[in-house]
Parts: C-alpha cells; structure tokens; sequence
C-alpha cells in the first residue's frame, strides 16, 4: 500500500478536518509506531505502520459504505442551498469520511440510500447501461389493475415522450387509494411518479425497498442509518448486472 500522510489517515478514520488532525499532532496526542508525531504531514504506510490517538489504535478505512433509511425532507445530496440534505443525518465522526448519496431519491420520498466514498462502485451501479433494479413500495390515487400492470410491462411513455423500460407491478390492494410494488430498471427524473401519471394515477406514498441485492433493513426507522454488513458489500462489489434486459 502506498504511503499516506497522517493527516489523512486521521480524516479517514474520522478525527475531524485535517486543521483538527493537525491540532491533536501539535497537542502530541499522536504516535506512530510509539514516537510521538507532531508534523501531521510525515508520511506512513497503514499495511505495516501503527497510528494511535491517546493511546488507542486508529484503523485505517480509506472505503466506507452506508446504508440509510432516508425520511422525506431531505435532498439526496451532499449539499443543497434550500434544503437540508441526507449528509447532514450523519454522526459527525462520519461526515468526514466524504461519502456521497449513490443515485437519486425525491424529496419527498423514503427508504432505502447507499451512502459511500467508493466511486467505482457508485460509477457502476449508477451506470444507464448496467440496469440495476430498483424496487418501491407505492400508494396511488385510483385502483390499479392488469391492464395498468400489462401497460408498464410493455414499457409507459412518459410526459416528454420518452418511452421507459419495462417495469414489473405487483398489486397488493386496488380501490379509490391503491397500494403496489413496482421494479424499475433505469432512474430518470421522478420516474416512478411519472410512470403512474401516464397511467392517470398520482403517487401519494413513495419508499425504496432496494436496489440491486441490497435491501432496505427493516429495523431502521427514517433518518436511521447503519455500517453495511461484510456480505452486504461483497454482495454489491461482485453484482454483475444481471438486471439488464
């Protein structure tokens, strides 16, 4: 592994900015393989070397991977000049760690956000040619039935005349206030909302369930998040797209 400065080591492992790393080598709360590190800028290598704060190891963990239950409200974004965003539901031992939202979510719709600084694996899932599958539990005004189904399967056509992929519904109840599953396969602009309006239908109720293999878990509550599970992100790192159609 290359070597990185302890700076960034300290960042990394989320001891706040690099000024506040640089103010605990000063204070000389930081050793390096038991000496005493007062320039944040020397250089150490994490495969062999030994960081510690106040006595106590500090891991080095350059990828991190989040899974969030994102409440209605908030921007999928690290920044927003209006609203507030999805980064600011984050511990602050976390926000260091640069991670950023993988794909959109409306506003005012929830459920399951991947949160990560690991680029390539966001390049891929996001990738218009990989067709990761995206699963939402919906309510809609007015009954939904098989020909609404059979229309999606065939691919709606949206308000700009864009023709969307197939999509598979799943009804769970029909009637003036209407409940399903649908499973997309690509993410434009509020398509979801716009798949049912071709339909003549208003979403009222929008809740990502999953997106590839990763599903929303269910002891989360809104603005919720936790640390994916090693399987978790094995699972993502060696999807193969195997929602293209």
């Amino acid at each position: 592994m290359a070597t990185i400065r302890v700076d960034k080591w300290l960042t990394t492992a989320g001891y706040g900015t690099r000024s506040e790393a640089k103010k605990l080598c000063r204070a000389g709360r930081v050793r390096l393989n038991g000496e005493t590190v007062k320039d944040a800028a020397k250089h150490a290598d994490p495969a062999v070397d030994v960081l510690e704060v106040d006595g106590e190891l500090v891991p080095y963990e350059p990828l991190v991977y989040f899974m969030m239950y994102k409440p209605p409200g908030y921007v999928s974004s690290t920044d927003d000049p209006r609203d507030p965003v999805v980064i600011e539901l984050l511990d602050e031992e976390d926000i260091w760690r640069e991670v950023f939202p993988v794909g959109r979510l409306d506003k005012d719709a929830e459920g399951l956000l991947l949160l990560t600084n690991d680029g390539a694996l966001a390049h891929r899932l996001l990738a218009p040619k990989r067709h990761v599958p995206k699963r939402y539990f919906v309510r809609v005004r007015g009954a939904l039935g098989e020909d609404d189904a059979r229309a999606l399967a065939e691919g709606v056509v949206l308000d700009d005349g864009y023709k969307a992929m197939p999509a598979e519904l799943e009804i769970l109840r029909s009637g003036a206030e209407s409940e399903a599953v649908i499973q997309v396969y690509e993410g434009k602009y509020h398509q979801v909302k716009r798949m049912f309006a071709s339909l003549g239908k208003r979403v009222t109720f929008l809740k990502r369930i999953s997106m590839g293999p990763l599903s929303l878990d269910p002891a989360l509550k809104p603005g919720e998040y936790r640390r994916l599970t090693e399987g978790e992100i094995e699972a993502l790192r060696a999807y193969d797209g195997r929602g293209e159609r």
